[in-house]
């Protein structure tokens, strides 16, 4: 699935299943909800927390395509093509970045 097809199917899957979206304050704070669901499992899984039994059949996946599909909800809310945005950003990202993390000794040496 493209990402343009994601958008326009979770567009669908609103206008059918989900009567209208929530706002976008709403949706905003949705997704800091399941950012947070997100890295309570990353955080324990492979961080320094211990998992708690019931963290133990926490699913990453489900919970980034949480994180997903909110943002997508957004940006449809918004008007955002995400498909263009991310070409942009890796543009941008490509233009300030393309020696700094090569020249970065933090990325590039050994530092144990």
């Amino acid at each position: 699935m493209t990402i343009k097809e994601a958008q326009d199917t979770i567009d669908q899957w609103i206008k059918t299943f989900g009567v209208r979206y929530f706002s976008e304050l709403t949706n905003m704070a949705v997704l800091t909800e399941e950012v947070g669901e997100l890295a309570r499992i990353m955080a324990r899984r492979y961080g320094d927390q211990s998992e708690k039994e019931s963290d133990r059949n926490g699913d990453l996946g489900d919970e980034m395509a949480d994180v997903l599909w909110v943002l997508i909800c957004l940006a449809n809310q918004t008007g955002v093509d995400l498909t263009a945005a991310l070409e942009e950003n890796i543009k941008k990202k490509t233009l300030r970045d393309s020696e700094r993390h090569r020249n970065n000794q933090k990325l590039t040496h050994d530092n144990d």
